[in-house]
């Protein structure tokens, strides 16, 4: 338990020491199970991103769903400031509305929020939408669409690395087993490494599943919701992830995650077959030397007397080879130090905010028009990048990458470095090529350079940002919720 794993009887150790096949639910064992923000998109001519986030946040304030929390924290996580709403009326299964100040604002469902005919803007939207897996909350103003919000389930950072340790731990076989669309789960299948993706299963289908995997090898089921409690009792050995607050599922499960991160599996499996293997040596040498003193006793070179005595040697020698299971053994997961810990949040603290710059750059992108054409905004962005991201970045190369090194060895960081050092390269490029623009004298060709030394940089951060939390952050220790 004091690793965040609670194991339910002998029995489960053993099942659990012998599990070669692993089936995952999606939603919140897989990802967060809590969506966050990642784009708005405001409508042609209306309000621009962090004005229209600052008045939804200002709205969603008064509502407990989880896509307005999401929506309220990126506001916060921003800094900008939230009014107190008036008025606000909620329609179920629909959306929200409410004053601010002097304006009436509307949050909700595409259908509730922009009539027929729909604009392309909004066509593009959704499209987006149904691409990446994410949910819309569609915004409008006095009865005027003016933009869209898409939130994402993301992945866990904890997760590819992960199923790595499970692979090398003699895991054979790696399912995602859920009921989401087949794109968003073949999305997640692809970028954790599982081997297969069973997705738009029902219960019952879930179930046979289980069934079918069980029929070839010792499986194991994890998941974290109610609906995930008769898939859990289903395979030979349940788990289940407490810090999402499902009793049912835990009551069901075999094995209990008391943290919310799931790379404690990984352990989970290496305990028990540590644990397998120093009972059979026990159980081998206190057999094998009884057998061979009997052996020798019976040809009458072994006194009653001696044979006692030395009987009770190999007791005590077959219970101290088997205490040697409460001694620390080989774990998936890496414990840092508390001054790397202290380190790392105060980066990841940095590193959440240098994600407001990061998304800027698209925006700034997608806002450069041929028919106006002023660089001001991507210079504007390129100081920023100079001051603030690059000043972010050397810091995590001077800091970061020495605390990943420790823990996971230099391999590890060689990715983290190199990504580092494309970041200074992309920002030094795109600073250049603004110094070789005159602002008199913009051409097309000369916004078409600019916009795509942005979408190079933004997707190298993207990548830069993911290997991060992978690598580095997910070494983070997650504090128990339960047991």
């Amino acid at each position: 338990a004091g690793s965040g794993v609670v194991i339910k009887g002998g029995g489960t150790l053993e099942r659990l020491a012998s599990t070669r096949v692993i089936m995952f639910d999606k939603t919140g064992t897989l990802t967060r199970g809590r969506p966050v923000l990642v784009d708005v998109v405001p409508a042609p001519d209306a309000p621009g991103p962090d004005e229209l986030l600052a008045l939804a946040a200002s709205l969603d304030q008064m509502s407990p769903h989880v896509l307005a929390t999401a929506i309220v924290s990126a506001a916060t996580r921003r800094g900008l400031p939230l009014q107190a709403a008036e008025d606000v009326r909620e329609v179920h299964g629909y959306g929200l509305s409410g004053r601010i100040g002097s304006r009436q604002v509307a949050l909700g469902k595409c259908d509730w929020i922009v009539p027929e005919p729909r604009p392309d803007w909004v066509r593009r939207v959704r499209r987006r939408a149904g691409l990446d897996g994410s949910v819309t909350v569609f915004a409008a103003i006095d009865g005027r669409p003016v933009g869209a919000f898409l939130l994402e389930d993301v992945i866990r950072s904890d997760a590819p690395r992960m199923v790595h340790g499970l692979r090398q731990a003699g895991i054979r076989r790696v399912v995602l087993l859920t009921g989401d669309r087949a794109d968003a789960a073949e999305t997640v299948g692809r970028i954790v490494g599982v081997d297969a993706v069973r997705s738009e299963c029902d219960p019952g289908e879930k179930l046979a599943a289980i069934e079918d995997e069980r029929a070839s090898d010792t499986t194991m089921m994890v998941g974290d919701g109610v609906n995930d409690a008769p898939a859990l009792a289903a395979a030979d050995v349940g788990v289940a992830l407490a810090a999402r607050g499902a009793t049912a599922s835990s009551e069901a499960a075999d094995v209990v995650l008391t943290v919310d991160r799931v790379d404690a599996l990984a352990d989970a499996i290496l305990v028990a077959q540590r644990s397998r293997r120093i009972a059979r040596q026990a159980v081998a040498t206190g057999m094998g030397l009884s057998l061979v003193a009997m052996l020798v006793a019976a040809a009458g070179f072994l006194p009653p007397a001696a044979g006692a005595v030395l009987q009770e040697v190999i007791d005590v020698l077959a219970i101290g080879i088997a205490l040697r299971a409460v001694l620390p053994g080989r774990t998936h997961t890496v414990e840092l130090p508390a001054a790397d810990v202290a380190a790392a949040h105060e980066l990841r603290a940095q590193h959440d905010a240098a994600l407001v710059v990061v998304e800027q750059i698209r925006e700034v992108a997608d806002a450069l028009d041929a028919a106006d054409p002023d660089l001001g905004p991507a210079r504007g962005l390129a100081d920023r990048l100079r001051t603030d991201l690059l000043v972010h970045e050397r810091a995590d190369e001077e800091r970061l990458v020495p605390i990943v090194a420790r823990a996971l060895g230099p391999q590890a960081t060689y990715a983290l470095s190199r990504s580092h050092a494309e970041i200074e390269h992309q920002v030094a490029r795109l600073t250049r090529l603004l110094e070789d623009v005159p602002d008199d004298d913009v051409q097309v060709e000369d916004l078409v350079e600019v916009r795509r030394a942005l979408y190079a940089l933004y997707g190298v951060l993207r990548l830069h940002n993911s290997l991060e939390d992978e690598t580095a952050f997910s070494l983070l220790p997650a504090p128990a919720t339960a047991g």
